[in-house]
This record gives C-alpha cells, structure tokens and sequence, in this order.
C-alpha cells in the first residue's frame, strides 16, 4: 500500500515528466520543420504558410532565436486568449463544448475540495480508528488513511457530518450541472439558428423502404413523398452498396501518386529511366520501369472502376432501401424527421440526416433488418469483453505491488526493497500499469461499434465513448477497488472469522484512494502534459514526409492530425468526475489531484484546438446529454457507495437519511431531460420557420436544387481529379433522376391523396400510369 512518501515520489516523478514534456514541447514547437505538425489546424485553414528564414542554411530547419526559447510557457496565456465567440467560429461548437466538461469539472470540485478539506478532513484526522485496527486486527494503513472515514470509529457521531456534506456536495452539483445544461443548450439552439446554410437542415435519412415489384427505390421514394408532402418534397438520393467502388477508388489514388512522384523524379533528372521492384517494399522481385508500371496499373484500376460504377449504377441488388430525402426547407425537414410516416411504425423511418462529412459511408450499404441481430452480437461480446477483462487487470493489478513483483521474480527482492525504489514501485507501477493495458480497448470498442452499423461519424464516437465509460467503471473502477482491497488485506482475511469479511472490506475501500492517485497522476497530469507533445503525430509526419509524400497534397494528409477524440476523451474525465464524486465525502486527499488534472487539461486541450486538431463534423453540442447524465450516474454511484460504507461502520441512525439523496438526484435528473434536452433531440418549428423566412427575404432566388442534388451522393460518384474518367451522364442518373417520376403501380388503394405524378383527383379509382 502507498504511503505518503510513496505519493511524494510519484508526484516528483510525474511533476518532473510533465516539466520535461513542455520544455521538450517548448523546444520542438519553434523548429520551421515542425511548424506543420503543432500549427497544422492553421495550415488546413489556408491561414499559414511554411516559414521561411533567410540567412544560414540550418536556420530553414533550426530556430537560432534564443530567445524564444526562455519564453517556453507563454503558449499557456496564448491559449486562454481566444473569446469562446471568436473560439466557436475557429473550432467548432463541438470543440468548445467539449472544454467545457474541463471548466465544468472545475467548477463543481474547486468549492468541493474547499468545503471538504475545511470540515471533513479535521473530522477524519482527530481519530486513532485505523491506529487501533492495525494493533489488534492486522488491517494495513498508511497515513494518508487517517484522512479518510475508514478512520473513524463505528457506531460514531461524527457521520452526521459526512451525511451533511452529501447534501451539500450533491446540491451544488446539482445546480451546477442544471446552469451549465441550460447554458449549452441555449448555445446549441444559438449556433444553430446563426450559422450558415448546410444540406443536413434539409434533409432527412429514411431507412426500411418497403420493396414494391413495379417500382424501384427511387421511384418509390418519389411518388410517395409527393404524394405526403406535395407541397414541400424537392428531391432524393438512393442509397447505393458502393462498397467495393470506394476500395478501388482508394487504390486508384494510391497508385496515381506514385505516378506523379515518379513522373515529378524524372522531370527533374532525365538522363536515365527510374526502375523499381515489384516485390515487398521494393526489396526484391522484377525489375520494371516506374512510369510505364504505374501508367499500366492505373490505366487497369480505372477499367475496374469504370465496371464496377456500371453494375453499381444498373444492379438492383447495390440500391439500398434507403435514401436521403431534401425538401424545400427546413420546417418541412423537421417536420418529417419528427413525425411517423405510416400507419406501420417500422417502415419509411426517417431521422435527421447527419451532415454530408458525418455520415459514414460504409454503414449505409448494411441492410437495416440485419441491424438488430448485429447489434445484440455486440452487446453479448461487449458483455464478454468487459467481465473477462477483470481477471488480466486483477492480474496486473496483483504483480504492481512489492509482494508480487517479489513472488514473481524472487531475484528482484534485494532491487524492490530499497526505499527509493519502493516508493517508485508503489506510488508509480499501478498506474502506468493500468494505463498501458488500456492502450489498444479504443480501437476495439470503434470496431464494434463500425459493426453495429451506424451511419455518422458522430454516433460511432458517442456509442464508443458509452461503451468505454462502463468498461472503466467496472475493469478501472470495480475491479481496482474489489481486487486491490482483497490483496492488500489478504492477512486479515485469513486471520479473522468470516462474519468480520463485510466490515474489513468497508473499511479497505477508502484506502483504495491512494492507488487511484498515483493513476490520476500518471494518466491525468503527465499523460495530458504528453498529449501536447504530440509524439505519434510528430514522427509519423516526418517519416511520411521522408518516405511516402509524393505531392503537395500527401503532404497536407501527412500533416492532419485528425479530431480531439470524443470516444476517448470523453470517458477518461467521465473516470474522474466519478473518482472525484464518490471520494469527496470519503477520502477528500484525492481531490486537489483532480483539480491539477482538470486545470492542466483545460489548457493544453485549448491550446490543441486552436492550433492542432481539426474536427471532422459538427453536431453542434449533439453528444451534451450524454456527458450530463454520465455525471449524475456518478453522482447517485458515489451516494450508493456511501450508504454501503456508512452501513458497514453500523451508523444505523444516520445512514438512513442517504436514501434520499438517489431519489431526489433522479428526480433532478428526469426534470433536467425534459426541460433541456429537447434542445438536443429535436428541431423547434419555430426557430426552423424563422431560419427559413429570413433566408427567402435575403436571398429570394436561391437554387435550392441545385445546392442539394449532390450533397448526398456517394463520394466515389462525385466527380473530381481523381475520376475524370467518370461518364457525367450516370452520375446525373444519380442527382437527376428524382425530378418527375410516373408511378407504374396498377393500383393506389394505399394512397391516401392524390398524386401530383398521376394527376389522378380520386385516390380510390385505379389507374396505370405511363411506362418509364
């Protein structure tokens, strides 16, 4: 168990970590080499350029100001600078609403640690509990133990005071979170009644399209969204299996670039043909002129693209029974996205449709009936994935101590008993322990969530980030508290009869705090002052500038950092709030560890969202609900736990009086969902009425059509200077082909108004319409 030494050492070691990575950073951030990789947001943005130096030849790669070099901290104010106005136009809602869980972290725990330290710490303090218990029970302690309620007595007075302090903690929490939900969602409705016109505020998914024998999915959509919204129906775009297309397209593009850095090699020195091997990474295999070889494989892929575009184009089996459907604005959009369709609930399903860069292509193609079964796969291995990963954790968790380095490599005893390597071993291991075996679960978890079949790139980052909360909340959480408890108190388990287990254990968990410390520490101070020095990124740039970057345009794909990560930042300060919610009242020495992280994240992801990451899409603050709701699970967790605690110190008077506060927290809960959340989930009729009538009186000529026709088509249909080979004629059969579309049903007994295709007046009478 770490003791208070053990704490200071892990606090120097990572104090010391986080200085060296922001004098590194300090360093690295001023080279004209590196200025793509830590301003890569303004190179995207079209508002930077490489640096050029005059003078010496190393100054083009070497800052030789030594000056700038003592002002290594000034990115920290430069950071804070920003208006979140100025903030929001630069970045992105999502971005800025994403630092304020930071700044929301702060302001519940700053008045907490305050509040805790002043009352509860002397309450914990002025006891010999623990003192007594090592004495005659065996039960290990340290000294920051005699911080913590483990420290005070059973059947004591003094729980009133924690019971009070949950109260406390509890409503400012709670009122904290109610200002901050009803200031972002009042950001939300803001940023979405200002911003500029998009294809998504017209547009709408519609899934499970009925088959019909007599007329395609195109067709189909056509006639019956005339006929249900005749007034306001503007234009569709099937959705097409494209799969495949989009692979070889990719492939294409590779391969292009290999010309053209080979045609670029030769321009520039003609005197002799450039020859290259086919084998693995041109080491071995055939000989063969570069220019002629990739001209050839060029010329085949585009033949392959050319066949597989027409028998996605002619094949009924690549349309999907989906499509996105656009209409002339945006009342009637959210109209439709809001309402049922049919009488049957599910058939012609419509949904907001996500903005074009969102939506994830290659979910569209999954038919929606097989999206059940997939899902119920996925929670089964995600159920499989999370309990099976408690026993490599308990195992890692068992080996990060004296005792079980010792057991394992008895060589080692005479190394891990020194005192300063004691000290490291028990303040520093567990933690870099646990975070290193967490590396690879982010990956995993996106993958399922791929497999589910959700089709924006937003959902996909949300159904993540859900999944990672609760697999920290078990494997992180649970199993560290049960597991570590367990094997730190091992000796009093053997030692004493079983009806004295419960109490052992109520009195061990407290004790746990100093494991999450030193985790805190290693993951939220010196792993956030790592996230700024952007390691991976730095060097997979210069070896994809020095080996793979051909064109001007490698080189920007080389440079982009790619987004902040919602499904993995996200659930990290979601473990903190929780760890700092269910602490606060028990083992308050934790707090001022969670306020460093939440202060020192704040900056460097501000600083990372001006200048580094550049955020894919915007759901304009889409992904807030599910941030609230994850802290009052936290919330009514760390009440839970406290009574369970109060119970086994048998505070039989004053536990009862916590039973409250989960069913007020609910309360809270439900009245804040049905106030605010509305705001997230749906589209007010009459800000879109407003939206709309503002735009027909600026611009009264707008070419809606033409502004929607193509916002929805596949990426591989959409010409570019990668596709000229494309015929335009089957990509308008694509974007044109839902204007007028003759119904070919023999009979419209299911219609329930007259068609504008037919010109039929009486729904009840058959007709045929005209052959397409």
């Amino acid at each position: 168990m770490a003791t208070l030494s053990d704490i200071g050492v892990s606090a120097g070691i990572n104090i010391l970590s986080a200085f060296i990575f922001f004098i590194i950073f300090a360093v690295l951030r001023l080279q004209p080499f590196n200025d793509r990789v830590y301003f890569s947001k303004w190179y995207l943005k079209g508002l930077r350029s490489s640096p050029s130096r005059g003078g010496a030849f190393v100054q083009r790669f070497v800052n030789l100001d030594f000056r700038a070099y003592m002002k290594f901290l000034n990115w920290m104010p430069e950071a804070l600078k920003m208006p979140e106005p100025e903030l929001i136009d630069h970045a992105g809602l999502d971005s800025v609403v994403y630092l304020r869980i930071y700044w929301l972290g702060l302001k519940i725990f700053v008045p907490i640690a305050v509040l805790a330290w002043a009352v509860l710490v002397p309450v914990n303090w002025t006891n010999n509990t623990l003192e007594l218990a090592r004495q005659l029970r065996n039960v290990t302690s340290s000294d920051i133990d005699k911080l913590s309620v483990s420290n005070i007595p059973e059947y004591s007075m003094r729980f009133w005071t924690h019971i009070v302090m949950a109260y406390a903690f509890t409503i400012w929490t709670c009122y904290v979170l109610m200002k901050e939900y009803e200031t972002i969602a009042n950001m939300r409705l803001q940023f979405v009644a200002s911003e500029a016109r998009r294809p998504d505020q017209f547009t709408v998914l519609v899934r499970n399209v009925p088959p019909d024998a007599d007329e395609s999915v195109s067709e189909l959509v056509e006639h019956f969204f005339l006929v249900n919204h005749p007034d306001h129906y503007l234009t569709n775009q099937v959705v097409c299996n494209a799969n495949k297309l989009a692979d070889l397209v990719k492939k294409k593009k590779k391969m292009q670039n290999w010309l053209d850095y080979y045609q670029l090699k030769y321009s520039r020195n003609n005197s002799q043909r450039i020859m290259v091997k086919l084998g693995f990474l041109g080491l071995w295999g055939k000989k063969v002129d570069a220019i002629e070889h990739y001209i050839a494989e060029v010329d085949k892929i585009s033949k392959e693209i050319a066949k597989e575009r027409e028998e996605v184009v002619k094949d009924p089996k690549s349309i999907m029974p989906a499509s996105f459907v656009s209409f002339k604005t945006r009342w009637a959009a959210a109209v439709c996205a809001q309402t049922q369709q049919t009488r049957n609930p599910t058939q012609w399903l419509t949904e907001w449709a996500p903005e074009p860069r969102d939506v994830y292509w290659p979910n569209l193609a999954i038919p929606y009936v097989s999206l059940t079964v997939r899902r119920l796969l996925m929670h089964v291995a995600f159920f499989f994935l999370t309990f099976f990963f408690i026993i490599p954790i308990a195992f890692v968790q068992s080996l990060a101590t004296i005792e079980g380095i010792v057991k394992a490599a008895p060589f080692l005893k005479v190394i891990v008993e020194d005192k300063f390597m004691k000290s490291v071993i028990q303040g520093f291991l567990p933690g870099i322990a646990l975070k290193l075996f967490l590396t690879f679960l982010p990956s995993i978890l996106m993958i399922m969530s791929k497999f589910e079949g959700f089709t924006s790139i937003s959902s996909l980052e949300r159904r993540s980030a859900f999944r990672y909360y609760i697999f920290n909340f078990v494997n992180v959480f649970l199993a560290s508290v049960i597991t570590g408890a367990a094997f730190e108190q091992l000796s009093a388990f053997l030692n004493q009869s079983p009806n004295q287990i419960p109490k052992t254990i109520g009195v061990a968990i407290p004790m746990k705090a100093t494991f999450f410390i030193t985790y805190i520490m290693v993951d939220g101070w010196a792993g956030v002052a790592g996230e700024i020095l952007m390691l991976k990124p730095l060097i997979m740039f210069h070896l994809k500038n020095t080996f793979l970057v051909k064109t001007e345009k490698d080189r920007e794909e080389a440079m982009d950092p790619g987004s902040i990560g919602f499904n993995t930042g996200e659930p990290r300060i979601q473990l903190y709030f929780l760890l700092g919610l269910v602490y606060a009242p028990v083992t308050p020495m934790l707090l001022p560890f969670i306020l460093v992280f939440f202060a020192l994240a704040y900056i460097v992801y501000r600083h990372q969202i001006i200048n580094v990451y550049n955020q894919e899409y915007e759901s304009a603050a889409a992904f807030w609900p599910d941030v609230h709701g994850r802290v009052i699970a936290a919330l009514i967790i760390s009440q839970l736990l406290l009574m369970g605690l109060l119970g086994t110190k048998h505070a039989a008077l004053a536990a009862p009086f916590l039973i409250a506060l989960p069913v007020l927290t609910i309360g809270f809960n439900h009245f804040c969902k049905g106030r605010y959340e509305p705001a997230f989930i749906r589209y007010p009729l009459q800000e879109a009425k407003m939206k709309d009538t503002l735009e027909n009186a600026r611009e009264p000529n707008l070419n809606l059509r033409g502004y929607l026709q193509s916002a929805y088509v596949h990426p591989v249909f959409k010409g570019d200077e990668d596709d000229d080979d494309y015929d335009d004629d089957k990509l308008g059969k694509f974007e044109e082909e839902a204007i007028i579309v003759p119904t070919k049903r023999q009979s419209r007994r299911n219609t329930p108004a007259p068609s504008r295709i037919s010109g039929e007046s009486s729904p009840s009478l058959p007709f045929s319409g005209k052959e397409v």
